[in-house]
């Protein structure tokens, strides 16, 4: 079950960012590796000039990130369970521009899209489990491919965001009960088709495993 306060926050030096999400068990499906690049930093580092591509990580390379650095201005009401397969997009109380953060919270098996502060979007997860494991910390959107097929696992990754160098991305997936990946984030395949809609390279996902974050000052929070 989502619960209506609960989000998490985070921050990549002075730029707000957050982030919100969860789920099971299952083989589910992941990206192939990409060829090698030049391997970033993991220290902290300064914001990307505008307009430069983001730099690709590997899952060991996460941004460093502010805790303090997100304020929330709005959440999305959800009343009763959030269950697999579930989730809510409206984007009527955010405005039409400003900063796309998305957040994960893997121990509330949810996922948060927020702009400007507002929750637009949030859905029940697939995440991964056993060996392959999701990393935690802040990773920037590298690549997007609405129509990308995992060679590694001969698997359609439908509205695919690139995190890492290394396979793991964003991307629609058959979210259900039991099931897990190798380290993806799936959600389901309609509200992946809106996410990839509204994320652009560079925007920030922000992968926690139950930090929280005060909401109760956000419209809507209960």
């Amino acid at each position: 079950m989502r619960l209506a306060g609960p989000k998490l926050a985070v921050g990549l030096a002075a730029s707000a960012v957050l982030l919100l999400v969860t789920t099971y068990m299952e083989r589910g499906r992941d990206l192939e590796p990409r060829p090698k690049v030049e391997q970033a930093s993991a220290a902290p580092s300064k914001p990307a000039a505008a307009g430069a591509a983001p730099v690709e990580r590997s899952r060991a390379q996460p941004l460093a990130v502010d805790p303090h650095a997100l304020a929330v201005k709005s959440i999305l009401p959800i009343e009763g369970p959030f269950r697999h397969g579930d989730y809510v997009w409206d984007e009527s109380r955010a405005p039409a521009a400003g900063r796309v953060i998305i957040t994960v919270d893997l121990k509330a098996q949810t996922l948060s899209v927020f702009r400007a502060g507002h929750e637009i979007g949030a859905a029940v997860i697939l995440y991964g489990a056993d060996d392959k494991p999701s990393p935690l910390g802040a990773f920037p959107i590298t690549e997007k491919d609405a129509d990308h097929v995992s060679n590694l696992y001969d698997a359609p990754m439908p509205y695919m965001l690139r995190l890492t160098n290394d396979g793991v991305a964003i991307h629609g997936s058959d979210v259900r009960w039991g099931s897990a990946t190798h380290g993806c984030i799936g959600v389901p395949t309609p509200f992946a088709r809106k996410l990839f809609n509204v994320a652009k390279l560079g925007d920030l996902v922000v992968i926690t495993n139950g930090k929280m974050l005060n909401v109760s000052g956000a419209a809507g929070a209960r």
